[in-house]
């Protein structure tokens, strides 16, 4: 079974700042992506309403990494296990793992791709539409080409190549609307 993925709230990076915040649904998992900074709360919790959800049922949160823009409110989920880099948090357990490769369902892993911090995270979804990617390794489908905040800007171009080799038809950036990849000669 495929997975669905939805948008709840497109984040942006200007004189303000939000985390783009992804639903992803498969089977049992009910995920979101990125409970980071936005406006208001309400901009995550209408979405998911209106998809028929409550924060109660979200399964499990994923942090692309650990800056607060994109944390900030995991705490709407208070049942979900969380994902990072190296482990899961569930109440007082902290079992630690290998991100790289790691399922959350059958059509949802985890991959680990340094670059924008060395912890980043891209969650990766096989959906009906194919390959679906919420990363912080572009910012948005405008740039900035060259994240200026990047810890390891060879690690960020390593770990972009690794993404786009996957052939995703959909990337959703940490900071702004989702964007078909485009194929650039080098």
């Amino acid at each position: 079974m495929p997975a669905f993925v939805h948008v709840l709230t497109d984040g942006y990076a200007d004189e303000r700042v939000a985390s783009t915040v992804t639903l992803i649904r498969e089977g049992d998992l009910i995920a979101v992506v990125d409970p980071g900074m936005v406006a208001h709360r309400r901009l995550i919790l209408d979405p998911l309403a209106e998809l028929g959800l409550q924060p109660e049922q979200v399964t499990d949160v994923v942090f692309s990494h650990h800056h607060p823009d994109h944390t900030l409110n995991a705490a709407l989920f208070p049942e979900a296990r969380f994902h990072d880099h190296w482990a899961i948090y569930s109440g007082d357990e902290w079992v630690e793992r290998e991100a790289d490769g790691f399922e959350l369902s059958p059509s949802v892993r985890l991959l680990r791709t340094p670059g924008h911090t060395a912890q980043d995270i891209t969650t990766v979804a096989e959906t009906d539409d194919g390959l679906v990617v919420a990363t912080h390794l572009w910012w948005s489908a405008d740039g900035p080409a060259d994240d200026p905040l990047a810890e390891d800007g060879h690690a960020l171009r390593r770990s972009r190549e690794r993404v786009l080799a996957l052939r995703p038809s959909l990337i959703i950036p940490g900071h702004g609307g989702s964007f078909v990849p485009v194929e650039t000669a080098e």
